[in-house]
């Protein structure tokens, strides 16, 4: 019954978002975020401490709202997305480093795109259009499999091939296979989620982060490619591709070889997010002191 109410909460809302035009669905939805900043305080904590390692000092308040209303924004956009509506969706936005992806596509040793969770990292994929190619993208498994179904079918709706890691599985074999036929995948790999990661100091400060990347990278020769998504001022999104991460070929253990390049992303991924911190979405403890900092 609970897995029901939820998948059914899901539907409501992406029936509800889905009815408003595109302006009145991204002001409702920042401002519904906007709002959750004064009543989630235990959120607000945690966005103002990543917030002040991002920045070197304490966030201003307005830009701690800010972050709430980008990620309310990004539900809005979940929600209102349809098939029919990509193509607009995908042309109001624009990609810096795109010479980044259709050199490693020329390459044809595949690509990793090493995505954040920013702005909205869905539209992302897009970009593997623009060189021939269809994105895969993996969707984590949860209890309610009607949320993941319509999970994977946001992805799918935005031209994204998905597979699913459910508990226990792998999905590496499905991820070698794209990179192996030149494919692009996409990996949101700046949470540690399953807290199995390789050791990365990360704003200064060590935390944990997702070998995979970095595996696949090593063990492919695909270009590993840190990726943000920015969410522009008006309509529209702002896609940056840094340069695909150097390969430490002077490094012969393979482990050390991982835990070095996966360093190499985070940092990376610290210059992707100081552009626009606001839209980083990090609204969980990230760093061992988080819950330090709670008690």
């Amino acid at each position: 019954m609970k897995n029901w109410l939820g998948y059914a909460a899901y539907r409501t809302l992406s029936g509800l978002f889905g009815l408003l035009p595109e302006p009145a669905m991204r002001h409702l939805g920042s401002g519904a975020g906007r709002l959750a900043s004064y009543m989630l305080r235990e959120r607000r904590r945690l966005i103002r401490l990543h917030l002040t390692r991002v920045l070197g000092e304490p966030p201003p308040p307005s830009l701690v709202r800010d972050a709430f209303a980008s990620y309310g924004r990004y539900w809005a956009e979940v929600f209102w997305v349809r098939p029919r509506r990509k193509a607009a969706f995908v042309a109001s936005a624009t990609v810096e480093g795109m010479e980044h992806v259709r050199d490693a596509a020329d390459a044809g040793n595949g690509l990793i795109m090493g995505l954040i969770h920013s702005g909205n990292w869905e539209v992302s994929g897009s970009m593997a259009e623009e060189v021939g190619l269809k994105a895969l993208a993996v969707v984590e498994g949860l209890q309610n499999e009607r949320i993941v179904a319509w999970f994977k079918w946001c992805r799918e709706s935005m031209g994204i091939d998905v597979v699913v890691r459910d508990k226990g599985s792998s999905v590496t074999r499905d991820l070698l296979k794209k990179l192996k036929q030149g494919g692009m995948i996409a990996l949101v790999s700046d949470r540690d989620v399953a807290g199995r990661g390789v050791p990365v100091t990360f704003f200064g400060e060590e935390t944990t982060m997702p070998a995979g990347p970095a595996a696949l990278a090593d063990k492919t020769g695909a270009a590993l490619l840190p990726v943000g998504n920015f969410f522009k001022d008006g309509r529209g999104h702002r896609i940056v591709v840094s340069a695909p991460i150097t390969m430490p070929t002077d490094i012969a253990n393979k482990t050390e070889r991982i835990a070095e390049i996966t360093q190499r992303l985070a940092n990376a991924y610290e210059g992707l997010i100081r552009q626009q911190p606001q839209d980083w979405h990090i609204f969980l403890e990230n760093w061992p002191s988080d819950a330090k900092e709670r008690t």
